[in-house]
């Protein structure tokens, strides 16, 4: 099983890699480009699409070298991460209001409820599948949110990507495990354009799709004990810092009396570390190292 994981990673970075550049020159080509203004950080024009390089290295290597999926499941995880991957990308190029963003991402939602991909938690059918719905959604904009800085929802994603896989080879779990090595390498391979100073960005088309994998490998995950708190704290531990950096700002925003949804902001974690003296670059890393330590934490948690 190890192997076959090793093999979908090493694919999946090789692709991105190679795709990327591609990618970048048809954002080019096409005008997706993230203009600077006084809202943003960066100072020099940017071409989105990057997650679209992110999202075929993943999808061919899992389905080139990954086997023993239960196929509804996979569809159902993939049609719906299809969908998320193309709202972003309309997104990037026309500015979607934010109501038919979370329209399209319940709807992305509903098709992995639908595959059979739900929480389990309660006795409750409809209150699990209506939790379902619910966290794919708030994973899926915290991604999004946490794209505020070069390459740190790429690489949150990896590191969260990175325990998830840890905890899936350590308890049998071939689809998590499959689905978390190729989220991996898909990361990776883009950080290398994407880490600071950015060539590329992934846009919406990368971190809603980011977010929907993470959000469905979460709620794929179990533990042979079974002990519930262990399966809903875990997943929790390992997202920690996109979630706690999506209730920061909501909070900060609907304290000064703004629409959290669309308002921007420098009020994110990563913006308040570089407030404290850090460089970009530093503010980063120590991002990756708390999602790192929080992943340290849910392994000790199991």
């Amino acid at each position: 099983m190890t192997t076959t994981f090793k093999i979908i990673f090493a694919s999946a970075l090789v692709m991105a890699i190679g795709g990327t550049p591609l990618v970048r020159r048809i954002a080019l080509r096409l005008g997706v480009i993230d203009q600077p203004n006084a809202r943003k950080i960066h100072v020099n024009p940017i071409p989105l699409l990057g997650g679209v390089a992110i999202y075929g290295a993943f999808i061919v290597a899992l389905l080139l070298f990954g086997s023993r999926y239960r196929l509804n499941e996979l569809l159902g995880i993939l049609v719906g991460a299809s969908l998320m991957s193309f709202l972003g990308m309309w997104d990037d190029r026309q500015n979607l209001s934010p109501l038919l963003k979370l329209a399209g991402q319940f709807v992305a939602a509903s098709i992995l409820v639908l595959s059979g991909v739900y929480i389990g938690t309660f006795p409750w059918e409809a209150l699990n599948i209506a939790l379902t719905l619910i966290w794919v959604v708030v994973v899926t904009n915290a991604m999004n949110l946490l794209d505020n800085m070069d390459g740190l929802s790429g690489g949150v994603g990896a590191v969260a990507a990175v325990f998830f896989l840890l905890l899936a080879a350590m308890n049998d779990q071939y689809l998590v495990g499959a689905l978390s090595a190729a989220l991996v390498g898909a990361c990776l391979g883009f950080l290398v354009y994407n880490f600071n100073p950015a060539s590329i960005f992934m846009g919406d088309a990368g971190s809603l799709f980011l977010g929907f994998i993470l959000a469905a490998v979460a709620i794929k995950l179990r533990f042979p004990e079974g002990v519930q708190i262990v399966t809903w704290m875990v997943p929790v531990l390992i997202l920690g810092l996109p979630l706690f950096d999506t209730v920061l700002v909501i909070v900060s925003r609907l304290r000064r009396g703004h629409n959290p949804l669309t308002t921007p902001g420098k009020d994110h974690v990563s913006h308040r570390l570089v407030a404290m003296g850090y460089t970009r670059r530093e503010a980063v890393l120590i991002c990756y190292l708390i999602c790192a330590g929080l992943g340290v934490i849910a392994l000790f948690v199991t």
